[in-house]
């Protein structure tokens, strides 16, 4: 029933374009259409431009029909299409589960199934330990630590949180002392996490999901959740979002309430991302390793204030990686 090529697809199909990994996603959006008969026709973006590059082609849509929903797989860029009124309201069961700190007060979008910033280390190679990995963050030479390209995805609310937190100027330095000493921007996170699983890398920057990739794998790597000055950590929820021009908007709004669900959130939690449920969960029911990171997101960024940072920092980065 699920459609991953537009061309020649049925007109009563629903569109979504989807930033969050099609190795967790496609089986949700597979349960959907089995259980409600909805056909979907789905794009993806790559790792390497997610979820920047369908946010820029919603933008660029707006005098076309062309998606109905847009599942992200970050937070800010929802932000960004809500402010340009992109998005249409829907508050329906899904909306009114999930926290007031992870959802639009109209209904605009809404948040569920988080995942966390974290450092994963070559156990072989580096402690699993904050104090080790800011020793080999202030050394000399970072050739051996990786960075996604920060102008995409959850790099990229990592580094509006930074710009926010630091100061732009303070930001733009550290960076540059970075590149200096020779880190490695990589094409996306999972590539951080799995040349670090591979020991071709000591330390990389990536997200819970990935992570846990490389656990199930039994690679070598020690997982630390990224913390802030502030000790706050970064919370990164998924978000959906029914399109503004949607031509379905029915079973647009029957996919959001099925993603904003408890069951889906117990879905995402089991699956093999592990994310975090933002909605009331029966806790005997989530896997132990994801009880376990509550008490870190317990302590996440509110993000909400963080859009002319995310807005500023991503004009700065797109001047230095056009």
């Amino acid at each position: 029933v699920l459609i991953q090529d537009p061309v020649d697809s049925p007109e009563k199909a629903l569109v979504v374009y989807c930033a969050h990994d099609a190795r967790f996603s496609q089986a949700v959006l597979d349960q959907f259409s089995l259980e409600t008969g909805i056909p979907i026709i789905i794009r993806f973006d790559t790792e390497a431009t997610k979820s920047l590059g369908l946010i820029e082609r919603i933008k660029s849509e707006t005098g076309s029909v062309s998606a109905d929903v847009f599942w992200n797989n970050e937070f800010l860029g929802m932000l960004e299409l809500a402010e340009q009124g992109l998005l249409q309201p829907y508050q329906g069961e899904g909306w009114s589960r999930i926290p007031a700190s992870f959802r639009d007060p109209e209904g605009l979008w809404t948040g569920f199934g988080a995942r966390m910033r974290v450092w994963v280390t070559n156990t072989n190679k580096l402690e699993a330990s904050s104090q080790a990995i800011q020793t080999r963050l202030a050394s000399e030479d970072l050739s051996r630590v990786g960075l996604a390209k920060p102008l995409y995805g959850t790099t990229l609310t990592h580094y509006a949180a930074l710009w926010q937190a630091l100061g732009p100027e303070a930001l733009q330095v550290l960076h540059a002392e970075r590149l200096e000493k020779g880190i490695r921007i990589l094409n996306g996170n999972a590539t951080s996490c799995n040349l670090t699983a591979d020991g071709v890398l000591d330390l990389g920057f990536t997200d819970t999901d990935d992570a846990f990739v490389s656990l199930d794998a039994k690679k070598p790597i020690g997982v630390v959740p990224v913390e802030l000055a502030s000790g706050h950590t970064l919370v990164i929820p998924n978000t959906v979002g029914i399109l503004k021009r949607s031509r379905h908007p029915e079973k647009a709004r029957q996919l959001v309430d099925f993603l904003l669900s408890a069951e889906n959130e117990l879905r995402l939690a089991r699956s093999q991302a592990r994310q975090i449920p933002l909605g009331p969960v029966p806790p005997a029911e989530l896997p132990e390793e994801v009880r376990a990171l509550q008490e870190a997101a317990a302590k996440g960024l509110p993000l909400h204030d963080l859009l002319p940072a995310r807005q500023a920092c991503l004009s700065w980065l797109k001047s230095i990686y056009p």
